[in-house]
């Protein structure tokens, strides 16, 4: 159906722009969250996968993955007809009446463009330190397609089986995050352990840097949230206070766990409980209240702050919290919508257990969370094992590449004179 431009709202349309530039910035916000969590000489390497994710994906998405999310080709995954960024001037399926969209769709394709590239982005935190870049390419080529394309189609699309059985997901805990998560526990397990963890303290060389990442990423979200919106309107207000609400409160929470824990709160900490309470808030920004995001944040701060250690007694080197952080808070945030959800914030989503809605939205919330985390766990550590098959794209660097550096060993370049080799 083609789309009638006459509709279009020119506000609704800036504010989408907008967020789609904000929604960017955050995987550089990334690249410098990770790239201070690794050591000085992995730091380059760290932030490079970031960098080239943005342009993989960008590639890809215009290519055939926009098509496979938003196309109208059944519950699954969406035809081929928006390929290469095709008729354009056609209405994204599914969505009309109430639901009908007044951006143009070429500037819906550009603002979903920035979740599918932050999405795999977070997965190299789980492989810091010793994923080679000639499988890293090959696998966000296909992970894009064959894991973000169809888990988007499910969710997002108002073709796809979880949107109709009515699950909800305003901004992406469950597309973005619970995948991500799903798939950094996946290739951690593949990839193995780094050399010496846990029995050497492997610490972030660069703690500034964690914070100017996490700024951006704070930043960023608001196109992230109140970009969802995909108006300037009440909605987007109130996902824009609620995503600074939940973030503010799980930062406090986490820094009182560590004050509690270990005696005295630290950076690191302020900075994890800040992307918990992120994370958290982005599958209900526009469904909750304010006190509803207060206990939001409260609950992820608390959550990711005691399930994040657990990755050593589990033995696995997840090896930026990508599973503690991201498939936790997604799965805290998305739960919580069961929880705390109110017609009263926005109409057409739901009333929760806590407003008179029962248990059924929690139930639908648990499904859609289960079936994204089981089906990109598994695809994500198949593909992985795909690619160690191939001499040329196993995964794993050399154990002396790894001792080295690999912003030394695969890029011959490093961040610092002191991280250099002696020799070269």
């Amino acid at each position: 159906m083609k789309f009638d431009f006459s509709t279009v709202d020119g506000g609704a349309t800036a504010w989408v722009l907008a967020s789609t530039a904000l929604v960017l910035v955050m995987t550089p916000g990334v690249a410098f969250l990770y790239g201070g969590m690794v050591r000085g000489k992995n730091v380059l390497s760290t932030m490079m996968q970031s960098y080239v994710t943005m342009a993989i994906v960008s590639v890809v998405w215009v290519a055939v993955a926009y098509s496979l999310a938003f196309g109208d080709g059944g519950p699954i995954i969406g035809d081929l007809h928006f390929a290469g960024l095709m008729n354009m001037d056609e209405q994204v399926p599914g969505f009309t009446g109430p639901a009908a969209q007044v951006i143009p769709p070429m500037a819906y394709a550009g603002f979903q463009c920035m979740f599918a590239i932050i999405t795999p982005a977070l997965i190299t935190g789980s492989a810091a330190e010793r994923w080679r870049f000639g499988a890293f390419v090959p696998f966000m080529v296909l992970w894009s397609i064959l894991v973000y394309g169809p888990v988007a189609h499910w969710v997002f699309s108002p073709g796809g089986w979880l949107y109709k059985a009515g699950a909800l997901d305003f901004a992406g805990g469950t597309v973005v995050h619970c995948n991500a998560g799903a798939a950094g526990l996946a290739m951690a397990i593949v990839l193995g352990r780094r050399i010496g963890w846990p029995r050497a303290h492997i610490a972030p060389h660069n703690v500034p840097f964690i914070l100017l990442g996490v700024a951006l990423l704070w930043f960023g979200w608001f196109g992230f949230n109140a970009g969802s919106a995909l108006r300037a309107d009440g909605l987007a207000a109130y996902a824009f206070v609620n995503t600074n609400t939940a973030t503010a409160a799980a930062l406090l929470t986490w820094v009182l766990v560590e004050r509690i824990r270990y005696g005295r709160p630290t950076a690191l900490g302020a900075a994890s409980g800040a992307v918990a309470g992120l994370v958290a808030i982005t599958p209900c920004a526009g469904y909750v209240n304010p006190l509803g995001s207060l206990a939001i944040g409260f609950l992820a701060g608390l959550g990711c702050a005691l399930v994040v250690p657990l990755k050593s007694r589990l033995k696995i080197d997840d090896s930026l919290d990508v599973g503690g952080l991201h498939l936790t808070g997604g799965l805290i945030g998305s739960l919580a919508l069961g929880l705390f959800a109110t017609r009263d914030v926005n109409p057409a989503g739901v009333d929760g257990l806590l407003y008179g809605g029962g248990t059924h939205q929690i139930v639908l919330q648990a499904a859609a969370v289960g079936a994204v985390t089981f089906y990109s766990f598994f695809v994500t550590y198949f593909l992985a094992l795909i690619l160690d098959f191939l001499p040329s794209r196993r995964n794993r660097v050399s154990s002396q590449d790894e001792t080295v550096g690999l912003d030394f060993s695969l890029h011959g370049e490093t961040a610092y004179e002191h991280e250099r080799p002696i020799g070269s």
